[in-house]
């Protein structure tokens, strides 16, 4: 019942800085744990980072000290702020949703996923 759109993507250069956002329905939102992943051309989509319901955070450690991934659940929407961005962060990027109370990295533990947002790094 949760549906997911993000934006925010387009083209930086590297050292550059984007926000995603993620915007959910429901009233349910604030439930769902949050997970951010991204997919570059003939790799497999791979974890970012992750926000709990009540906002415990986890990173994957390429993008550690680099990315923010935050929630306002007061707007239904998740963040992930990526700063001093390098071109192998060149990806399609995924919100995701998770009902699970268990922390995860696996997409398929995911329930709800959105439409991908592209993030071009030029060097």
């Amino acid at each position: 019942q949760v549906q997911l759109v993000e934006s925010g993507g387009g083209l930086v250069q590297a050292g550059g800085s984007l926000r995603l956002s993620c915007a959910a329905s429901g009233r349910t939102f604030s439930n769902y744990a949050m997970g951010w992943f991204r997919q570059a051309p003939g790799k497999e989509r791979e974890f970012v980072a992750r926000i709990s319901w009540n906002s415990m955070t986890y990173y994957a450690d390429s993008v550690k000290g680099r990315f923010t991934i935050s929630r306002d659940n007061a707007r239904n929407t998740a963040y992930l702020q990526m700063n001093s961005l390098k071109p192998e962060d060149t990806a399609v990027y995924y919100c995701a949703a998770d009902r699970g109370m268990v922390a995860t990295t696996e997409p398929q533990n995911y329930d709800f996923w959105g439409q991908g947002t592209q993030v071009t790094v030029s060097s």
